[in-house]
């Protein structure tokens, strides 16, 4: 290695984000720049086509549009690291009923991979079969749902069961990077 290039943490981990229009875009941007700041390579996965575009959200207002990298359909679990999952309302309400996208997170789950969700993020793990018996917290509005299949929901900035990583909302954004990475690096 060269004398300026520094080793980082995250170097060479592969980590896909699957995501479509509607996602909060702060729970996609504040981890993609911490993930990255420390080596990480994110690759933006969605059910929409590749060469186009996701939309962002603040809230209620349209947020930024980022491109896609690969659809769901061309993506496959082993090829990556880690699963990040932004939340946002309408981003996973459609994931979660796109079958490619159910296994494309089904994969992560099945091999063991470290998987991060944020805010309304978990609902597309539920679809998944990935919640019964975890420890698990999400945006508040969930909690029935993640219970109902099997999730023991608690109300914290950042839950950690094994390589599952949950978290509540934008402001816990820094616990959930730094629980995310202490997960990442412990593999």
């Amino acid at each position: 290695m060269a004398a300026n290039q520094a080793s980082t943490p995250l170097d060479a981990k592969r980590i896909a984000v699957l995501m479509t229009d509607g996602f909060e875009q702060v729970e996609f941007t504040g981890p993609r720049d911490f993930l990255v700041e420390h080596g990480a390579v994110l690759t933006i996965v969605s059910p929409k086509a590749t060469g186009k575009q996701v939309v962002g959200m603040h809230h209620k207002e349209v947020g930024d549009s980022f491109d896609i990298d690969l659809t769901v359909a061309e993506a496959q679990a082993r090829d990556y690291d880690a699963l990040l999952l932004p939340g946002g309302v309408a981003n996973p309400d459609e994931l979660r009923i796109d079958p490619a996208s159910v296994a494309f997170v089904k994969e992560f789950a099945e091999a063991g991979k470290p998987i991060a969700a944020i805010c309304h993020g978990p609902w597309t793990l539920i679809d998944a079969g990935a919640v019964k018996g975890r420890q698990m917290t999400s945006w508040p509005s969930l909690q029935a749902d993640l219970r109902n299949a099997g999730a023991q929901w608690r109300d914290e900035q950042v839950v950690v069961d094994g390589k599952l990583v949950t978290s509540r909302k934008p402001d816990d954004i820094p616990a959930f990077n730094d629980a995310f990475l202490r997960v990442l690096t412990s593999q």
